[in-house]
């Protein structure tokens, strides 16, 4: 019988664009249950980035303010044991700033 242990990986994002595509991936690619996966601010201000990306960074009138920059996008994932390497890889390749386990 396996470990069925769980441990949460938690990453920083610069956009919330990033953090976007880095939960697709978790639960296409990883199996990872979207019910396991929680997207935060990583600071105590409500944002949606560090910078602009997206439908913010596209908008006619130049940046959007009704979605504070106010700094970076935390991503977690409570994943098995087995699964921490695959998770951490995908994370960096989404462009995370940093990756954590805990």
């Amino acid at each position: 019988m396996g470990d069925d242990s769980t441990t949460t990986i938690r990453a920083t994002f610069e956009t919330r664009e990033a953090a976007d595509i880095a939960v697709e991936h978790l639960v296409q690619q990883h199996g990872v249950s979207r019910p396991d996966i929680f997207i935060q601010s990583a600071g105590d201000r409500n944002t949606a980035g560090a910078v602009a990306s997206g439908g913010d960074a596209s908008h006619e009138e130049g940046a959007r303010r009704d979605a504070p920059l106010g700094g970076e996008i935390e991503v977690s994932a409570d994943v098995t044991l087995s699964q921490v390497g695959a998770v951490r890889r995908c994370l960096g390749e989404a462009g995370a700033l940093r990756v954590s386990s805990r």
